[in-house]
């Protein structure tokens, strides 16, 4: 996504935000037969059902509104989580590595035999993770 597409989102979601919650805070305008709410029990349950009702809706459209603003961060957000993902299972694989290097002479035979070849198993597979990680990533 472009700088200049991302800034253009994020300024359009903004103004959509701020015009929500300003019509949400500012209540219906032609309704002017709405009784203000009261304490519990005295105004009736009509009137605190109402006011239960507008909040949710304010609620939903301030939701709304930030999950619109939001949206962007969300692909790079995602991208990051697997390239930080990506790192963390490479270095495994350098751990694994030292190992399987440091074991080189007993890959055939030798005390150290199984140890290789559940090193180098795990390192593979933390290989795989990481490029596959990398992988995921790029294709986002």
């Amino acid at each position: 996504m472009k700088p200049q597409t991302v800034g253009r989102v994020l300024g359009v979601g903004l103004r959509v935000a701020g015009r929500i919650a300003g019509q949400r805070l500012a209540g219906p305008a032609g309704n002017s037969s709405a009784r203000p709410v009261t304490v519990a029990g005295v105004g009736g349950p009509g009137t605190q059902r109402n006011a239960v009702r507008q909040a949710g809706k304010a609620t939903a459209g301030v939701a709304r509104g930030l999950g619109g603003f939001l949206r962007p961060f969300r692909r790079v957000g995602g991208i990051l989580v697997l390239e930080v993902t990506g790192v963390f299972f490479f270095l495994f694989v350098l751990v694994f590595g030292q190992m399987v290097w440091r074991m080189r002479t007993n890959y055939a035979q030798g005390p150290d035999h199984q140890k290789f070849l559940v090193a180098a198993g795990l390192m593979l597979l933390f290989l795989y993770l990481s490029v596959s990680s990398f992988w995921r990533a790029r294709r986002k």
